[in-house]
């Protein structure tokens, strides 16, 4: 007995059809768990969600120039400071650090003989309990070293984060001007 060839085929299809339903919904499902947990996403149609994951992307791209156009201004900052002359000695050492809730953005400047202050800088956040999330560095010039750090604080303490944070911030640029001044 030979079976219905139509048949067959309609079956195939079928599955092919439900297996591609079930990796787009695999799919939705790994986008979704990118996103910041802000509402409950169980009762958020699926149009809702993929508008929602959009404006998360969109979000970070102009944060992402944002922070290349500050690292720019930072980087001619330190060029005209290198034809200054001013890159190296005591006092060379800068530190901004900027607060946004339980974030915190560490732009450290040495010189390149200061590797440990990098390191002493990264333990100082550690150790207040925050998560680093991104550390690298760029060599400016002979004598000059860009550091960028990205930490967060625990988001348990998120009445607290904000303080904690600006805490930090307060510890780093000390521990900063110690070192500057021969207390390193």
């Amino acid at each position: 007995m030979e079976s219905n060839p139509s048949s067959s085929s309609r079956t195939d299809r079928k599955t092919i059809e439900r297996n591609r339903r079930n990796q787009m919904k695999v799919l939705y499902s790994k986008l979704n768990s990118l996103l910041p947990q802000e509402t409950s996403r169980d009762r958020t149609s699926l149009p809702d969600q993929l508008q929602e994951a959009t404006s998360y992307i969109k979000k970070l791209q102009v944060n992402v120039e944002r922070m290349k156009e500050k690292k720019d201004r930072l980087m001619v900052g330190m060029e005209r400071l290198g034809s200054a002359g001013s890159s190296s000695g005591n006092g060379s050492n800068r530190i901004d650090v900027h607060v946004t809730g339980s974030i915190l953005q560490v732009v450290l400047v040495t010189g390149l003989d200061s590797q440990s202050m990098f390191n002493e800088i990264l333990r100082l956040i550690h150790e207040e309990g925050a998560e680093i999330v991104n550390a690298s560095f760029s060599v400016v010039d002979d004598n000059t070293v860009l550091h960028t750090i990205h930490a967060q604080v625990d988001q348990s303490e998120l009445g607290h984060g904000h303080h904690k944070a600006a805490r930090i911030s307060e510890r780093l640029k000390k521990f900063v001007h110690d070192a500057d001044h021969g207390a390193f």
